[in-house]
């Protein structure tokens, strides 16, 4: 029959080489499961790794992060696909439930520039900043301003929904366009948000920024989520990438487990860091739950998706700093948050990352420009025009920043584009949505382990707090509810096995 080195060597002739097997060594069972490997995925796997409990982290793609995230380009290039700010109390979450070395490298973006018809002036992006451009540029009273952040301060997950960010605005600033627009085109760009939605998703975002600015993290993307990957696997957690899950299982008395790469892997809980309605609807399916919950979950809106123009400048080519840190820059004469969706592009928000950002690398300076989309304005295009409109959104934003980075054309290096069509594609979010869900999918999200015992979710739901803090936050929340599930169970255990002795 021949030894089993020559029958390998046989099946690699005939066949080709062997596929590698991303589940080789995987256990059969688990304390839990987590689907996704976001930043709320990770950070729940993390803290239930680092309390004891048995935790095997899937991750479909080939990369941690899932939005917070990084590609390489030849030259030298690196590029982040999240985010660049986030505000300071992510130093604080990421040293209790991360580790020091990760809190210490969290920086600030002091210089946050605005440049539209209306005004254009450079802020540190905190609350004594904002109180002497509100009361000296904008000749609002001092009364009015410390109201209206008393107010946003003051609120919380649990008050009245009904008011909107709009309405909120008009309150304290009757028909000042132009204050709005400062107030809020950052926080569309952080999480998304509408002058329709509930004002405490702006108002709890916005206190969160305005308490000492923006920050950002210091090494580049690829530095934090290497150091994030450190630190799960030194607190137990079994990490798989390619690992794809296509259903959720569910028994009599709760999950069971996750079907993942054609295996079932059994689990006592599982966190689900995919998309919400993709949860319920596709993971697990609506014959597992309740009818009301199923049109309350068909009922959360997707929030909206985005496009991105990566640009590299050539070596030893850098921008002056005071371009500034984030740049939100608009030719609208007004604002409209319909605008900013609208594929006539009039909004950019511009992301400069200097040599220092990754200071570990090569000197590059790189630019990153954001503009939110609709999905249904790319999803039904043929190839052609696909292309073609990538093309545009590269040409025209260029057009653009000449105005910012003059002779860009004749400075660059790479430059590439992303759409709500490459983001589906590489992190699997449904319609390719930056922020998961509305706030709507917050009480859908918390009410899943009462549908279904052990089933839980960690993710961007409308979000808490904003971005990556959010999504960090979001992910201890959870951790904690699931740890609180195990506990209980563990202390019946030991209690029933106590009456068996006795």
């Amino acid at each position: 029959m021949g030894s089993p080195l020559s029958n390998r060597r046989r099946l690699l002739q005939n066949n080709g080489p062997m596929p590698r097997d991303f589940l080789l060594g995987v256990k059969p069972q688990y304390d839990v499961v987590v689907i996704g490997s976001g930043l709320a995925g990770m950070t729940a796997a993390n803290v239930l790794g680092r309390a004891g409990y048995s935790v095997l982290l899937l991750e479909q793609h080939y990369k941690l992060g899932g939005m917070a995230t990084w590609f390489k380009r030849p030259g030298g290039h690196i590029f982040d696909v999240s985010l660049h700010g986030f505000p300071y109390g992510m130093i604080k979450s990421c040293r209790r439930y991360w580790t020091s070395e990760i809190a210490d490298s969290i920086v600030q973006l002091r210089n946050i520039r605005f440049d539209n018809p209306m005004f254009s002036l450079t802020t540190t992006y905190n609350r004594d900043d904002f109180t002497r451009l509100l009361v000296e540029k904008f000749q609002i009273s001092p009364g009015a301003v410390g109201a209206f952040f008393e107010t946003a301060r003051g609120m919380n997950f649990y008050d009245d929904q009904r008011l909107t960010t709009g309405e909120l605005f008009e309150r304290f600033f009757p028909g000042r366009e132009d204050v709005v627009r400062l107030l809020m085109e950052p926080i569309v760009y952080a999480n998304g948000s509408t002058l329709e939605d509930p004002a405490i998703t702006y108002g709890i975002v916005f206190s969160n920024f305005m308490s000492k600015g923006v920050f950002t993290f210091s090494g580049g993307t690829d530095r934090l989520v290497e150091l994030m990957r450190k630190a799960l696997i030194a607190n137990g957690v079994d990490i798989r990438i390619k690992a794809d899950v296509t259903a959720i299982e569910v028994g009599r008395e709760g999950v069971r487990g996750v079907v993942v790469n054609g295996r079932l892997i059994g689990a006592r809980a599982v966190v689900s860091n995919a998309n919400l309605r993709s949860t319920v609807l596709r993971l697990v399916g609506e014959q597992h739950f309740d009818r009301d919950f199923v049109e309350q979950t068909r009922a959360v809106r997707l929030n909206n998706s985005s496009t991105q123009v990566y640009i590299g400048l050539k070596d030893n080519d850098f921008v002056e700093e005071s371009t500034g840190d984030l740049l939100f820059s608009s030719t609208a004469d007004h604002f409209r948050t319909d605008l900013l969706l609208s594929r006539s592009v009039t909004s950019r928000t511009y992301s400069f990352y200097y040599p220092r950002t990754r200071p570990q690398g090569r000197p590059r300076c790189l630019i990153v420009s954001s503009t939110n989309a609709q999905f249904s304005d790319w999803m039904n295009l043929s190839e052609q025009d696909y292309q073609a409109s990538k093309q545009d959104l590269i040409e025209t934003t260029l057009d653009h920043l000449d105005r910012y980075v003059p002779d860009i054309r004749q400075r660059l290096d790479h430059v590439e584009a992303s759409t709500p069509r490459t983001f589906q594609h590489y992190t699997c979010h449904v319609e390719g949505a930056s922020f998961g869900t509305k706030f709507e999918g917050l009480a859908v999200s918390r009410s899943l382990p009462e549908q279904i015992r052990g089933l839980y979710h960690a993710g961007s739901v409308g979000i808490i707090m904003s971005g990556w803090l959010g999504a960090i936050n979001y992910g201890v929340i959870v951790a904690n509810d699931v740890d609180g599930l195990l506990s209980r169970a563990a202390i019946a255990t030991t209690g029933a096995a106590s009456g068996e002795h006795a």
